[in-house]
């Protein structure tokens, strides 16, 4: 054997086939092949087509999704401000209502307090005068009895009595510093 080719028993070299093999295999690869790319191609390109198709469907749809997500996430932060918006209007609305009843119930409470105080200086004015008619009258008695005891004699005369009564109830109220009246 010779050592630049490598032979094979039958003198045929392993490297290299022979020509009727080279030829026979060629037409095979060549059928194969063109089978291949006639039957199973179009089936492969058509299922890669269909695959690239979905994910391109899916893509859309992702895109679409994320648009109308972050549609409603925008409508959703304009509510959210509308809700913020409208809960400072009840909030105003709210402390304008307190303000007012507070006003008004110290309105209210002002009156009652100056119709109490105005009814308090009628009665004490009322029973002033009542006190005054009391002590008058009890006065012009115990006058009477002094006068009746001083001068001896009684005095039976009502108008008599009536005017020494008020005689001396003139000098007891001249007499005696008058105190500041109260309206």
């Amino acid at each position: 054997m010779t050592s630049t080719t490598i032979l094979a028993e039958g003198g045929n070299s392993l490297l290299i086939p022979a020509l009727p093999d080279l030829v026979w295999g060629t037409v095979a690869f060549v059928i194969v092949a063109i089978s291949i790319y006639k039957l199973a191609w179009p089936t492969f390109m058509a299922t890669l087509d269909e695959r690239a198709e979905k994910i391109e469907k899916g893509l859309h749809a992702a895109d679409a999704a994320r648009a109308e997500i972050a549609d409603q996430r925008a409508g959703l932060e304009e509510e959210i401000r509308d809700a913020h918006r409208d809960a400072e209007q009840i909030r105003e609305k709210a402390n304008a209502h307190a303000k007012a009843i507070m006003t008004d119930a110290q309105s209210q409470a002002h009156t009652s307090a100056d119709q109490i105080i105005d009814n308090a200086h009628r009665r004490i004015a009322a029973d002033s005068d009542a006190a005054r008619r009391v002590l008058r009258a009890e006065l012009g008695v115990l006058a009477t009895e002094l006068a009746t005891r001083i001068v001896g004699e009684s005095l039976t005369d009502s108008e008599l009595a009536q005017r020494v009564t008020d005689r001396f109830l003139d000098e007891l109220e001249a007499s005696t510093p008058s105190a500041p009246q109260e309206a």
